[in-house]
């Protein structure tokens, strides 16, 4: 099964919605990338797609992806330098293992809407949304087989 099967159009809709909610008040950049499966450790596969996604040319360097591996039960968030520079170690665990529990009862567009919304909080924190902020990344859901 696809993963982009394993979501309705509606929740497709919401998360997407999710992640525009969460950009209007900061800088930063999201992006929600579903893999059916990988064979790597959770964050080296999180960081080949923020590479092929290109999450790395914003400005400020603050886009953030959130990485769910559906059949692998695997999930991370990873945040690029600029953020990354800003925040203290472990900062996005409190989110991820929020993410982690709503999974576990099968809400995983649910877990991911507020994963991306407690993103946006924290991104807004370190940057603000400022007039003429331009949208860098698209804020469509990505999806590999």
């Amino acid at each position: 099964m696809s993963p982009s099967s394993y979501f309705t159009s509606e929740q497709k809709a919401t998360m997407v919605a999710a992640i525009q909610e969460a950009e209007k008040n900061t800088s930063g950049e999201i992006r929600i990338h579903f893999d059916n499966h990988t064979k790597k450790e959770v964050l080296d596969r999180a960081a080949e797609v923020f590479a092929e996604l290109k999450m790395h040319k914003t400005a400020l360097r603050n886009g953030v992806l959130i990485y769910v591996a559906l059949q692998d039960h695997r999930l991370a968030i990873l945040g690029d330098a600029g953020i990354n520079s800003k925040v203290p170690a472990n900062f996005w665990d409190a989110i991820k293992n929020r993410m982690v529990e709503k999974c576990k009862t099968g809400l995983i567009c649910e877990a991911v809407c507020e994963a991306a919304i407690a993103v946006g909080k924290q991104l807004k924190t370190f940057f603000p949304y400022e007039a003429g902020d331009v949208n860098e990344l698209p804020d469509d859901i990505s999806f590999k087989d």
